[in-house]
């Protein structure tokens, strides 16, 4: 049952319900129960939060116990950037396989299913999909999070995977607005700037939007990103052009406008975290989101109390916070509405397996006779940006040494990596996995050693397969989620 303070006000309470924060541990701390009382209306889990569907479930049902709309999100993917298996890897391959395999049938089953399970476990929004288009084949944040480089690609697939997300009664969350794709700057440490007419970004970066409007989307987050054709001052998160003129006006958006993770050095660094919420809420955001790096009670109260002095100051309208404060509660309603919406859908545990196989694209498979010893892997590890984290396990190792017993497998970076994989590896059979050999030039050349000193390994290219294909065998899966491993490792072992 929803119970507020009688000693919070109004105003207080909007502006707690604007904040979708979140906290640490596998419970909720008695802060945020309080909060919930007090006006607080969404949280956001990470992978922190979660140790096995069995207890999220549990987390989701003492929060309802507080506030029974409370809207639960989360930053669930599937593929690189997974939550829900943040320790063994996704079941589910991301946008970049789905849209190698372009069967907008599948990706709806694909978001259906995974929008069943987070159901099952009580989350009903999600931080997803990713709508940009990875027009940058050096964009070190989006890459295999997009569904590809296609414009009419990204935006066919978007619409299904809001269609199949929300079958479920799970909210979907269009990310990134206007688009990220067009950057080579993580805006997780700086602020990104997107050169290009607006005409470009119209015909480009927007349509996959208009997409997901067409196709319902009942939330959109913006992008940490400086668009100077669109506004020259302020980046989209901050925006009154973009987010109230563009969003809402031209592209018709009426739903629940979320902003990306307001700790985020773009904003943080620039701004500061209070005066960006301020600037973001004014500016046409409705939910304010917080906690991947702050996670606490102090946290929440500065961004409260900033949001209320702004409104009393006459800096902040106080009919913009009760307009976005509204705009929360819509979509807590919707979502409650359709609470049981997924238990009319049948179960497909086995889709995401089945789109990780088909995404494959195999280079070299006329010649080539599948192992049958076990070799040694060679994982050729870059830093992992911080949506994707460094968590949760990826490549082909565990997967081959379920096949092939006995495999050995290590990590390699650097200048050296190529000579230090040989001297490791002995006289096994290599197999070398990368992830995005295109942007890393230590990398490439890692493979330059390994495959004259050993034309015979075998090369698994998990990230964007911008580079040409190699090695005795060739395998891009377009995702390192563990299904894109298991298909690998399938072809590999002849499975």
């Amino acid at each position: 049952m929803t119970t507020i303070a009688s000693g919070t006000d109004t105003l207080t309470r909007d502006a707690l319900t604007v904040l979708q924060p979140g906290f640490t541990g596998t419970t909720a701390p008695d802060w945020v129960l309080r909060r919930l009382g007090e006006g607080l209306a969404s949280v956001g889990l990470f992978g922190r939060n979660i140790a096995s569907d069995e207890q999220l479930a549990a987390l989701t049902a003492q929060l309802r116990a507080e506030r029974e709309d409370v809207l639960v999100a989360i930053d669930e993917e599937g593929g690189d950037v997974t939550r829900l298996e943040v320790r063994t890897g996704s079941s589910f391959p991301g946008n970049l396989a789905l849209g190698a395999v372009d069967d907008v049938g599948l990706t709806r089953q694909v978001a259906a299913e995974l929008g069943r399970r987070l159901a099952a476990c009580g989350v009903n929004l999600n931080w997803a999909p990713s709508a940009d288009v990875n027009s940058n084949p050096d964009n070190p944040v989006i890459g295999v999070r997009s569904f590809g480089a296609s414009t009419d690609l990204a935006a066919r697939h978007t619409a299904a995977y809001v269609t199949g997300l929300q079958s479920a009664g799970v909210a979907a969350c269009t990310k990134h607005f206007p688009g990220h794709g067009d950057t080579a700057v993580d805006s997780h440490h700086a602020l990104p700037r997107i050169d290009v007419d607006a005409s470009v970004l119209a015909e480009r970066d927007l349509v996959p939007f208009r997409a997901a409007v067409a196709a319902g989307t009942r939330a959109v987050m913006s992008a940490h990103i400086l668009v100077p054709a669109l506004d020259p001052d302020r980046p989209a998160t901050l925006s009154r052009r973009i987010l109230t003129g563009l969003l809402r006006g031209e592209l018709g958006y009426d739903g629940l406008i979320v902003t990306d993770g307001m700790e985020m050095r773009a904003i943080a660094g620039t701004y500061g975290i209070e005066r960006g919420s301020v600037l973001a809420v004014a500016a046409g955001a409705d939910a304010i989101c917080v906690g991947g790096g702050l996670a606490d009670e102090e946290t929440v109260r500065r961004l409260r109390d900033a949001l209320v002095e702004a409104v009393r100051s006459g800096e902040l309208p106080e009919e913009r916070l009760a307009d976005a404060a509204g705009r929360v509660r819509a979509l807590a309603h919707w979502t409650a509405e359709r609470a049981d919406a997924s238990q009319s859908l049948p179960a497909d545990g086995d889709v995401g397996l089945r789109a990780a196989r088909r995404a494959l694209r195999v280079t070299g498979a006329e010649g080539f006779t599948p192992l049958t010893a076990p070799p040694y892997v060679a994982a050729l590890t870059p830093v992992a940006n911080i949506a994707v984290g460094d968590e949760t396990p990826w490549g082909v190792a565990a997967e081959l040494g379920r096949l092939l017993p006995g495999t050995e497998t290590g990590s390699f970076a650097g200048a050296d990596a190529g000579g230090e994989v040989l001297a490791a590896a002995g006289p096994r059979r290599v197999v070398a996995v990368v992830r995005d050999e295109h942007r890393h030039p230590w990398m490439a050349a890692a493979l330059d050693t390994l495959l004259a000193a050993r034309p015979d390994t075998i090369v698994v290219e998990m990230g964007v397969p911008g580079a040409e294909p190699r090695g005795a065998l060739h395998v891009a899966t377009h995702g390192a989620a563990r299904v894109c491993g298991r298909a690998a490792a399938e072809v590999v072992a002849g499975a």
